[in-house]
Protein backbone atom coordinates (compact mmCIF):
# COMPACT_ATOMS: atom_id res chain seq x y z
CA UNK A 1 0.00 0.00 0.00
CA UNK A 2 1.35 3.43 -0.93
CA UNK A 3 1.73 6.37 1.38
CA UNK A 4 -1.39 8.44 2.15
CA UNK A 5 -2.03 11.75 0.42
CA UNK A 6 -1.11 14.46 2.93
CA UNK A 7 -3.43 17.50 2.97
CA UNK A 8 -2.30 20.65 4.80
CA UNK A 9 -5.00 22.53 6.74
CA UNK A 10 -4.16 26.10 7.73
CA UNK A 11 -5.71 27.53 10.91
CA UNK A 12 -4.61 29.89 13.69
CA UNK A 13 -4.86 27.08 16.24
CA UNK A 14 -6.72 23.84 16.77
CA UNK A 15 -8.98 24.83 19.66
CA UNK A 16 -12.69 24.04 20.02
CA UNK A 17 -14.21 26.36 17.43
CA UNK A 18 -16.69 25.50 14.71
CA UNK A 19 -14.17 25.12 11.87
CA UNK A 20 -11.78 23.20 14.08
CA UNK A 21 -14.54 20.87 15.31
CA UNK A 22 -15.53 20.14 11.71
CA UNK A 23 -11.91 19.39 10.82
CA UNK A 24 -11.55 16.98 13.72
CA UNK A 25 -14.87 15.29 12.87
CA UNK A 26 -13.63 14.79 9.31
CA UNK A 27 -10.20 13.67 10.47
CA UNK A 28 -11.60 11.00 12.81
CA UNK A 29 -13.81 9.56 10.05
CA UNK A 30 -11.58 9.50 6.96
CA UNK A 31 -9.48 6.48 6.00
CA UNK A 32 -6.10 7.72 7.20
CA UNK A 33 -4.28 5.06 5.19
CA UNK A 34 -5.49 6.97 2.11
CA UNK A 35 -5.61 10.61 3.26
CA UNK A 36 -3.71 12.15 6.17
CA UNK A 37 -4.25 15.63 7.62
CA UNK A 38 -1.39 17.90 8.64
CA UNK A 39 -1.84 21.38 10.16
CA UNK A 40 -0.08 24.71 9.83
CA UNK A 41 -0.88 26.69 12.99
CA UNK A 42 0.37 29.73 14.85
CA UNK A 43 -0.49 28.77 18.43
CA UNK A 44 -0.91 25.58 20.49
CA UNK A 45 -4.41 24.06 20.56
CA UNK A 46 -6.37 21.54 22.61
CA UNK A 47 -6.60 19.08 19.69
CA UNK A 48 -2.82 18.96 19.10
CA UNK A 49 -2.13 15.74 20.98
CA UNK A 50 -5.04 13.92 19.32
CA UNK A 51 -3.83 15.06 15.91
CA UNK A 52 -0.37 13.71 16.57
CA UNK A 53 -1.82 10.44 17.91
CA UNK A 54 -3.64 9.99 14.59
CA UNK A 55 -0.43 10.53 12.62
CA UNK A 56 -0.85 14.21 11.76
CA UNK A 57 2.05 16.66 11.72
CA UNK A 58 1.59 20.07 13.36
CA UNK A 59 3.73 22.83 11.86
CA UNK A 60 3.92 26.22 13.54
CA UNK A 61 4.87 29.72 12.39
CA UNK A 62 4.25 33.09 14.12
CA UNK A 63 0.96 34.83 13.32
CA UNK A 64 0.71 38.16 11.51
CA UNK A 65 -0.12 39.99 14.77
CA UNK A 66 3.25 38.89 16.15
CA UNK A 67 5.56 39.54 13.20
CA UNK A 68 3.64 41.91 10.93
CA UNK A 69 2.41 41.56 7.34
CA UNK A 70 5.79 41.19 5.62
CA UNK A 71 7.15 38.92 8.34
CA UNK A 72 4.09 36.67 8.07
CA UNK A 73 4.37 36.43 4.29
CA UNK A 74 8.08 35.66 4.56
CA UNK A 75 7.38 32.90 7.10
CA UNK A 76 4.66 31.40 4.88
CA UNK A 77 6.82 31.39 1.75
CA UNK A 78 9.76 29.88 3.65
CA UNK A 79 7.46 27.18 5.01
CA UNK A 80 5.83 26.27 1.69
CA UNK A 81 9.16 26.15 -0.11
CA UNK A 82 10.54 23.77 2.52
CA UNK A 83 7.59 21.35 2.10
CA UNK A 84 6.03 19.39 -0.73
CA UNK A 85 2.27 19.68 -0.17
CA UNK A 86 0.06 19.33 -3.25
CA UNK A 87 -3.13 20.46 -1.45
CA UNK A 88 -3.39 23.43 0.95
CA UNK A 89 -6.80 24.00 2.55
CA UNK A 90 -7.05 27.37 4.35
CA UNK A 91 -9.73 27.96 7.01
CA UNK A 92 -8.96 31.58 7.98
CA UNK A 93 -11.76 33.30 6.06
CA UNK A 94 -10.39 36.51 4.50
CA UNK A 95 -6.93 35.92 5.96
CA UNK A 96 -6.78 32.81 3.77
CA UNK A 97 -5.94 35.18 0.91
CA UNK A 98 -2.44 35.82 2.29
CA UNK A 99 -1.89 32.10 2.88
CA UNK A 100 -2.96 31.13 -0.63
CA UNK A 101 -1.02 33.97 -2.25
CA UNK A 102 2.17 32.60 -0.67
CA UNK A 103 1.21 29.01 -1.52
CA UNK A 104 0.74 30.02 -5.17
CA UNK A 105 4.14 31.78 -5.18
CA UNK A 106 5.64 28.52 -3.94
CA UNK A 107 3.82 26.59 -6.71
CA UNK A 108 1.40 24.60 -4.54
CA UNK A 109 -1.02 23.33 -7.22
CA UNK A 110 -4.27 22.94 -5.22
CA UNK A 111 -5.18 25.91 -3.03
CA UNK A 112 -8.57 25.78 -1.26
CA UNK A 113 -10.19 28.77 0.47
CA UNK A 114 -12.88 27.74 2.96
CA UNK A 115 -15.46 30.22 4.30
CA UNK A 116 -16.74 29.51 7.81
CA UNK A 117 -18.35 32.88 8.55
CA UNK A 118 -20.44 35.75 7.21
CA UNK A 119 -18.59 38.73 8.70
CA UNK A 120 -15.12 39.74 9.88
CA UNK A 121 -14.42 40.52 13.52
CA UNK A 122 -12.29 43.38 14.87
CA UNK A 123 -12.04 47.15 14.63
CA UNK A 124 -11.86 49.33 11.51
CA UNK A 125 -8.13 48.82 10.91
CA UNK A 126 -8.41 45.07 11.38
CA UNK A 127 -11.37 44.82 9.01
CA UNK A 128 -9.60 46.90 6.37
CA UNK A 129 -6.56 44.64 6.56
CA UNK A 130 -8.71 41.52 6.33
CA UNK A 131 -10.51 42.99 3.33
CA UNK A 132 -7.13 43.55 1.67
CA UNK A 133 -6.09 39.99 2.51
CA UNK A 134 -9.35 38.61 1.14
CA UNK A 135 -8.86 40.36 -2.18
CA UNK A 136 -6.18 37.77 -3.05
CA UNK A 137 -8.62 34.87 -2.85
CA UNK A 138 -10.22 35.55 -6.23
CA UNK A 139 -6.99 35.04 -8.17
CA UNK A 140 -5.01 32.75 -5.85
CA UNK A 141 -7.56 30.11 -4.76
CA UNK A 142 -8.04 27.20 -7.17
CA UNK A 143 -11.09 25.89 -5.27
CA UNK A 144 -13.72 27.46 -3.00
CA UNK A 145 -15.46 25.73 -0.08
CA UNK A 146 -18.02 27.09 2.40
CA UNK A 147 -20.11 25.81 5.30
CA UNK A 148 -23.28 27.43 3.88
CA UNK A 149 -24.48 29.37 0.88
CA UNK A 150 -24.54 32.60 2.91
CA UNK A 151 -20.91 32.02 3.96
CA UNK A 152 -19.99 31.45 0.30
CA UNK A 153 -21.64 34.72 -0.79
CA UNK A 154 -19.84 36.68 1.94
CA UNK A 155 -16.32 35.53 1.09
CA UNK A 156 -16.55 34.80 -2.62
CA UNK A 157 -19.21 37.23 -3.86
CA UNK A 158 -20.06 36.65 -7.50
CA UNK A 159 -17.89 33.53 -7.49
CA UNK A 160 -20.09 31.93 -4.80
CA UNK A 161 -21.86 29.87 -7.49
CA UNK A 162 -18.51 28.12 -8.06
CA UNK A 163 -18.34 27.09 -4.39
CA UNK A 164 -18.70 23.61 -2.93
CA UNK A 165 -20.79 23.70 0.25
CA UNK A 166 -19.13 21.26 2.67
CA UNK A 167 -21.76 20.74 5.35
CA UNK A 168 -20.73 20.71 9.02
CA UNK A 169 -21.51 17.05 9.60
CA UNK A 170 -21.61 15.45 13.03
CA UNK A 171 -21.80 11.96 14.53
CA UNK A 172 -25.61 11.85 14.66
CA UNK A 173 -25.90 8.86 17.01
CA UNK A 174 -23.53 10.40 19.55
CA UNK A 175 -25.76 13.44 20.14
CA UNK A 176 -29.12 11.69 20.40
CA UNK A 177 -31.07 12.46 23.56
CA UNK A 178 -30.23 10.22 26.53
CA UNK A 179 -32.22 10.42 29.77
CA UNK A 180 -29.35 8.65 31.55
CA UNK A 181 -26.80 11.25 30.42
CA UNK A 182 -29.25 13.97 31.42
CA UNK A 183 -29.53 12.58 34.97
CA UNK A 184 -25.77 11.98 35.24
CA UNK A 185 -24.71 15.46 34.08
CA UNK A 186 -27.31 17.21 36.21
CA UNK A 187 -26.14 15.20 39.22
CA UNK A 188 -22.52 16.19 38.53
CA UNK A 189 -23.52 19.86 38.34
CA UNK A 190 -25.92 19.67 41.33
CA UNK A 191 -28.94 20.60 39.23
CA UNK A 192 -32.39 19.47 40.34
CA UNK A 193 -34.58 17.50 37.95
CA UNK A 194 -37.24 20.22 37.89
CA UNK A 195 -34.82 23.12 37.24
CA UNK A 196 -35.21 24.80 33.84
CA UNK A 197 -31.75 24.94 32.22
CA UNK A 198 -30.84 27.38 29.47
CA UNK A 199 -27.54 26.51 27.80
CA UNK A 200 -24.99 27.90 25.39
CA UNK A 201 -21.78 26.53 23.88
CA UNK A 202 -19.35 28.96 22.26
CA UNK A 203 -16.23 31.07 22.54
CA UNK A 204 -16.37 34.15 24.72
CA UNK A 205 -15.83 36.74 22.00
CA UNK A 206 -17.79 39.64 20.54
CA UNK A 207 -19.41 37.55 17.80
CA UNK A 208 -21.22 35.25 20.25
CA UNK A 209 -22.93 38.18 22.03
CA UNK A 210 -22.84 36.79 25.59
CA UNK A 211 -23.82 40.18 26.99
CA UNK A 212 -27.25 39.99 25.31
CA UNK A 213 -27.58 36.38 26.44
CA UNK A 214 -26.98 37.33 30.08
CA UNK A 215 -29.46 40.21 29.87
CA UNK A 216 -32.17 37.95 28.45
CA UNK A 217 -31.53 35.37 31.15
CA UNK A 218 -31.68 38.04 33.86
CA UNK A 219 -35.11 39.18 32.66
CA UNK A 220 -36.38 35.61 32.35
CA UNK A 221 -35.11 34.63 35.80
CA UNK A 222 -37.17 37.47 37.34
CA UNK A 223 -40.37 35.66 36.30
CA UNK A 224 -39.12 32.07 36.51
CA UNK A 225 -37.33 31.43 39.78
CA UNK A 226 -36.21 27.84 39.29
CA UNK A 227 -33.80 28.35 36.40
CA UNK A 228 -30.06 28.43 35.70
CA UNK A 229 -27.79 29.29 32.79
CA UNK A 230 -24.91 27.01 31.73
CA UNK A 231 -22.18 28.56 29.58
CA UNK A 232 -19.54 26.26 28.06
CA UNK A 233 -16.44 27.71 26.44
CA UNK A 234 -13.50 30.02 27.00
CA UNK A 235 -12.20 33.19 25.43
CA UNK A 236 -11.00 36.75 25.87
CA UNK A 237 -14.35 38.05 27.18
CA UNK A 238 -15.00 35.35 29.76
CA UNK A 239 -13.82 37.42 32.75
CA UNK A 240 -15.85 40.40 31.56
CA UNK A 241 -18.98 38.26 31.28
CA UNK A 242 -18.40 36.88 34.78
CA UNK A 243 -18.33 40.50 35.99
CA UNK A 244 -21.43 41.27 33.93
CA UNK A 245 -23.34 38.43 35.62
CA UNK A 246 -22.46 39.93 39.01
CA UNK A 247 -23.56 43.41 37.89
CA UNK A 248 -26.91 41.94 36.81
CA UNK A 249 -27.29 40.12 40.12
CA UNK A 250 -27.54 36.67 38.50
CA UNK A 251 -24.07 35.22 39.20
CA UNK A 252 -25.52 32.62 41.59
CA UNK A 253 -27.60 31.22 38.73
CA UNK A 254 -24.94 31.30 35.99
CA UNK A 255 -22.40 28.49 35.75
CA UNK A 256 -19.28 29.20 33.66
CA UNK A 257 -18.19 25.68 32.77
CA UNK A 258 -15.05 26.39 30.73
CA UNK A 259 -14.06 24.21 27.79
CA UNK A 260 -15.90 20.88 27.86
CA UNK A 261 -14.87 17.69 26.11
CA UNK A 262 -18.29 16.12 26.69
CA UNK A 263 -20.56 18.54 24.82
CA UNK A 264 -22.61 15.60 23.52
CA UNK A 265 -23.51 14.70 27.11
CA UNK A 266 -23.72 18.28 28.37
CA UNK A 267 -26.45 19.11 25.83
CA UNK A 268 -28.67 16.46 27.42
CA UNK A 269 -28.79 18.49 30.65
CA UNK A 270 -30.15 21.57 28.83
CA UNK A 271 -33.83 22.35 28.30
CA UNK A 272 -33.13 24.87 25.56
CA UNK A 273 -30.21 26.31 23.60
CA UNK A 274 -29.84 30.10 23.38
CA UNK A 275 -27.64 31.43 20.57
CA UNK A 276 -27.80 35.23 20.00
CA UNK A 277 -24.69 35.58 17.79
CA UNK A 278 -24.25 38.73 15.72
CA UNK A 279 -23.23 36.56 12.75
CA UNK A 280 -22.33 32.95 11.90
CA UNK A 281 -21.44 30.83 8.88
CA UNK A 282 -23.33 27.71 9.89
CA UNK A 283 -22.53 26.80 13.51
CA UNK A 284 -21.94 23.10 14.13
CA UNK A 285 -23.15 23.56 17.72
CA UNK A 286 -26.66 24.27 16.43
CA UNK A 287 -26.62 21.05 14.41
CA UNK A 288 -25.54 19.17 17.54
CA UNK A 289 -28.22 20.85 19.66
CA UNK A 290 -31.00 19.96 17.22
CA UNK A 291 -29.69 16.39 17.07
CA UNK A 292 -30.13 16.31 20.87
CA UNK A 293 -33.75 17.42 20.41
CA UNK A 294 -33.18 20.86 21.94
CA UNK A 295 -35.32 23.90 21.09
CA UNK A 296 -32.91 26.50 19.72
CA UNK A 297 -33.60 30.25 19.93
CA UNK A 298 -31.19 32.02 17.60
CA UNK A 299 -30.59 35.38 15.96
CA UNK A 300 -32.49 36.08 12.74
CA UNK A 301 -29.22 37.05 11.02
CA UNK A 302 -28.04 33.41 11.10
CA UNK A 303 -28.73 31.58 7.85
CA UNK A 304 -31.97 29.59 7.68
CA UNK A 305 -29.83 26.76 6.29
CA UNK A 306 -29.08 25.85 9.91
CA UNK A 307 -32.70 24.76 10.47
CA UNK A 308 -32.88 20.98 10.05
CA UNK A 309 -36.67 21.02 9.66
CA UNK A 310 -37.33 19.39 13.04
CA UNK A 311 -39.45 22.27 14.36
CA UNK A 312 -36.76 23.18 16.90
CA UNK A 313 -35.37 26.48 15.58
CA UNK A 314 -36.92 29.88 16.28
CA UNK A 315 -35.26 33.08 15.05
CA UNK A 316 -35.53 36.51 16.69
CA UNK A 317 -33.99 39.96 16.13
CA UNK A 318 -31.54 41.46 18.61
CA UNK A 319 -33.55 44.68 18.84
CA UNK A 320 -35.86 43.63 21.70
CA UNK A 321 -35.04 41.44 24.69
CA UNK A 322 -38.68 40.88 25.54
CA UNK A 323 -39.36 38.77 22.42
CA UNK A 324 -36.70 36.31 23.53
CA UNK A 325 -37.94 36.36 27.14
CA UNK A 326 -41.58 35.72 26.17
CA UNK A 327 -40.57 32.85 23.87
CA UNK A 328 -38.50 31.22 26.63
CA UNK A 329 -41.42 31.64 29.06
CA UNK A 330 -43.76 29.85 26.64
CA UNK A 331 -41.27 27.04 26.17
CA UNK A 332 -40.69 26.60 29.91
CA UNK A 333 -44.41 26.00 30.44
CA UNK A 334 -44.85 23.44 27.67
CA UNK A 335 -41.74 21.35 27.03
CA UNK A 336 -41.72 19.13 23.96
CA UNK A 337 -40.37 15.61 23.45
CA UNK A 338 -36.61 15.33 22.97
CA UNK A 339 -36.74 12.25 20.75
CA UNK A 340 -35.99 12.89 17.07
CA UNK A 341 -35.29 10.77 14.02
CA UNK A 342 -31.50 10.93 13.44
CA UNK A 343 -31.99 9.99 9.80
CA UNK A 344 -33.50 13.44 9.23
CA UNK A 345 -30.07 15.01 9.67
CA UNK A 346 -28.48 12.41 7.41
CA UNK A 347 -31.04 13.23 4.73
CA UNK A 348 -30.08 16.89 5.07
CA UNK A 349 -26.42 15.98 4.50
CA UNK A 350 -25.16 16.39 8.07
CA UNK A 351 -23.93 12.83 8.70
CA UNK A 352 -20.17 13.07 9.28
CA UNK A 353 -19.44 9.64 7.84
CA UNK A 354 -21.03 10.61 4.53
CA UNK A 355 -19.30 14.01 4.59
CA UNK A 356 -15.91 12.48 5.40
CA UNK A 357 -16.12 9.91 2.61
CA UNK A 358 -17.10 12.57 0.05
CA UNK A 359 -14.30 14.90 1.22
CA UNK A 360 -11.73 12.08 1.22
CA UNK A 361 -12.65 11.12 -2.34
CA UNK A 362 -12.49 14.76 -3.45
CA UNK A 363 -8.98 15.14 -2.02
CA UNK A 364 -7.83 11.91 -3.73
CA UNK A 365 -9.23 13.07 -7.06
CA UNK A 366 -7.53 16.47 -6.72
CA UNK A 367 -4.27 14.74 -5.82
CA UNK A 368 -4.46 12.56 -8.91
CA UNK A 369 -5.07 15.59 -11.13
CA UNK A 370 -1.84 17.28 -10.04
CA UNK A 371 0.41 14.23 -9.61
Amino acid sequence: MGRPLRVLHVVVNMNRGGAETLLMNLYRNIDRTKVQFDFLTCKPGVFDSEIEDMGGIIHRIPYVTDIGHLGYKKALVKFFESQDYKIVHAHMDKMSGIVLQCAKRSEVPVRIAHSHNTRSEGGIVSKLYKSFAGSHIKKDATHRFACSQSAAEWLFGRQSNQTYVLKNGIDNRKFLYSSKDRRDVRAQLNIRDDTFVIGHVGRFNHQKNHEFLLEVFQQFSMVHGNTILLLAGDGVLKKRMEMKSRELGIHEYVNFLGVREDVDKLLQAFDMFLFPSYHEGLPVTLIEAQNAGLPCFITNTITEEVDMGLGLVQQYPLTHHHEWVEAIKALSIQRSSRLIDPDRLSQKGYDIQQTAMKTQNDYIQLGREVS
